[in-house]
């Protein structure tokens, strides 16, 4: 379904211990119609819903939201430590195009130019 880097396990190892998450808890990753290049990702740390897939590297789990999985299969979950750009990073081979800020793509499977509504800003959507 999706791989986690190295970087990104240990990083979200760290951040589920600092926010005292309970051991069923990971990171739920889901996308949402929005952002400025049509669908925005969608991170917190949370517990499983029905129908969610788990995906488990060492003591880090990352939690696929079910209505997600057409649109993640097939990503990279990294992390980036970068002074002005922090956090964990989605690389999505399914995506034609991103946005400049990485939290909003068009996947390959839309007609191209079907992305964002008016008014609508980079970076709006949710990221840990």
């Amino acid at each position: 379904m999706i791989q986690i880097t190295d970087k990104a396990s240990a990083e979200l190892v760290s951040l589920l211990k600092s926010k005292s998450a309970s051991p069923t808890a990971g990171l739920r990753l889901g996308v949402s119609k929005g952002g400025c290049a049509g669908w925005q990702y969608e991170m917190k740390v949370a517990e499983p819903e029905a129908g969610d897939e788990i995906v488990e590297q060492g003591e880090a789990r990352v939690i696929i939201a079910a209505d997600s999985f057409d649109k993640l299969r097939g990503c990279e979950i990294d992390y980036s430590d970068d002074l002005t750009d922090a956090g964990f990073k989605i690389n999505n081979p399914k995506a034609r195009r991103s946005c400049g800020c990485g939290t909003s793509f068009e996947p390959d499977d839309e007609p191209e130019g079907s992305g964002a509504e008016d008014g609508e800003v980079c970076g709006e959507g949710g990221a840990v």
